[in-house]
């Protein structure tokens, strides 16, 4: 049986694409040295205006994290690929089920230039 061309050129360029994330998330487990942990972490901004957890507005222009576990007003310095940010835990999430430990505002994710990879393995340490 032959696949329609149109078919396995899709299917191909799947799989690229999930080759190419699966670079960037090892890329992200590099031996960069973390004196905090490692946790998997993405970023979400698309909820401007909504309040967050701890009832506060969140605004996506801000240094803001989301943590199941960590108390709201938690700062942390984040570090990825070299470059840090400190951010303030003001939400919960995520979602157990996604395997991720914190969500970070699209600013904070920019600023760490995490934004192509979308999820990454960032040094967390918390700071006073």
């Amino acid at each position: 049986m032959r696949i329609p061309f149109p078919v396995s050129l899709a299917a191909g360029a799947i799989l690229v694409v999930a080759a190419i994330y699966a670079l960037m998330i090892v890329s992200s487990m590099a031996a960069e040295p973390c004196a905090g942990t490692r946790l998997l972490t993405s970023y979400y901004g698309t909820e401007s205006g909504s309040r967050t957890a701890d009832g506060s507005f969140f605004d996506g222009t801000q240094m803001i994290a989301a943590s199941r576990g960590l108390k709201f007003g938690t700062r942390l310095k984040l570090t990825y690929q070299g470059r840090s940010v400190i951010v303030t835990v003001r939400d919960r999430g995520p979602a157990a089920w996604t395997g991720r430990a914190l969500d970070i505002s699209e600013s904070a994710a920019a600023r760490l230039g995490m934004i192509p990879a979308g999820v990454a393995r960032v040094c967390a340490e918390k700071v006073p």
